[in-house]
């Protein structure tokens, strides 16, 4: 009985070790925008995004499902070989992720969506997705696909707002500065 006992022990401790030492996903660390991300050899590093309704203009327009989401970025090949820069996504806080687009005609500097990049060498320019305008992570990965990181995107309107007119003042309006005649 002491002997069956013993066994019983000995099995729990060991499933209690093995439980222990099961690997876990590796923990994807979030950046700033504006940070430096090393993800395997590559380097990201994300400026700038701007919202559009539209891309070009006339019989060339192509309008998006959502809104077209610009994003600006650098990636660096670190290594010491040409390899590719994965295709990029962005996630939001629902946890819906939206692929970059394959197709970026009318964007300005789009660096295309097959990649190659050799050793040093820097791409710098827009990625294009269509979604909804939210708050974004963008998941960058390493040349393999195999390692991740997020770089966190605030919702930001500002490079989409038209600039205002001037507003011209009426004809009664003596007080302005823009209608007061010039003095001599």
């Amino acid at each position: 009985m002491l002997r069956h006992l013993h066994y019983t022990f000995a099995l729990a401790a060991l499933a209690g070790m093995l439980t222990g030492c099961t690997p876990s996903a590796p923990k994807i660390v979030t950046y700033e925008m504006g940070r430096r991300v090393s993800v395997g050899h590559l380097v990201y590093t994300v400026f700038e995004t701007q919202w559009l309704t539209q891309l070009g203009s006339g019989a060339d327009v192509r309008m998006p499902e959502h809104r077209f989401f610009l994003v600006r970025l650098s990636a660096v090949n670190g290594g010491s070989e040409q390899m590719a820069i994965p295709n990029l996504t962005i996630e939001d806080d629902q946890g819906n992720s939206y692929d970059e687009l394959a197709n970026g005609e009318g964007v300005s500097q789009w660096i295309g969506y097959l990649r190659q990049a050799k050793p040093a060498e820097s791409l710098d320019g827009h990625i294009v997705f269509d979604a909804p305008p939210r708050h974004y992570k963008l998941r960058v990965l390493d040349e393999t696909g195999d390692h991740a990181a997020l770089i966190d995107i605030p919702l930001n309107f500002n490079a989409e707002s038209p600039e205002a007119p001037m507003p011209i003042p009426s004809k009664q309006d003596t007080t302005s500065p823009l209608t007061s005649p010039a003095k001599k």
